[in-house]
């Protein structure tokens, strides 16, 4: 799945760029929607993310390309590997400016794990 996200002025930090909670919120979300549209009707919370390293700093007038694609899948889990790429709006080029893999678990209404592939009661 891609997504985007245009950088405004109430997303940087006090040093004016990107605040880096922010695209941990983005990354959250985007990969949320990439999950529950696999996985329609189910209930998945975050487990975790593998690592957090910003590797460029992101200036206002940027557009984010969130590139998010299935990793694993486990028996109540499954994993996303995203892509974080930075363009200024005037250009073409994009740059690699973070990665991680994000974890989500299936639950149910108590909030207990859950599998993901149901199996046929006999």
């Amino acid at each position: 799945m891609i997504s985007y996200k245009l950088v405004m002025p109430e997303d940087l930090n006090h040093y004016g760029f990107l605040f880096g909670g922010k695209m941990l919120m983005w990354i959250d979300e985007i990969a949320w929607i990439a999950v529950s549209d696999e996985f329609p009707g189910f209930n998945f919370v975050t487990v975790g993310m593998s690592e957090v390293t910003f590797k460029k700093s992101v200036l206002p007038k940027s557009v984010l390309k969130f590139d998010v694609r299935k990793k694993r899948e486990g028996t109540t889990s499954v994993t996303y590997h995203v892509d974080v790429f930075r363009r200024h709006f005037e250009e073409s080029e994009e740059e690699h400016v973070f990665h991680t893999d994000i974890t989500f678990v299936r639950v149910d209404q108590d909030g207990q794990k859950k599998p993901i592939r149901e199996t046929a009661q006999e």
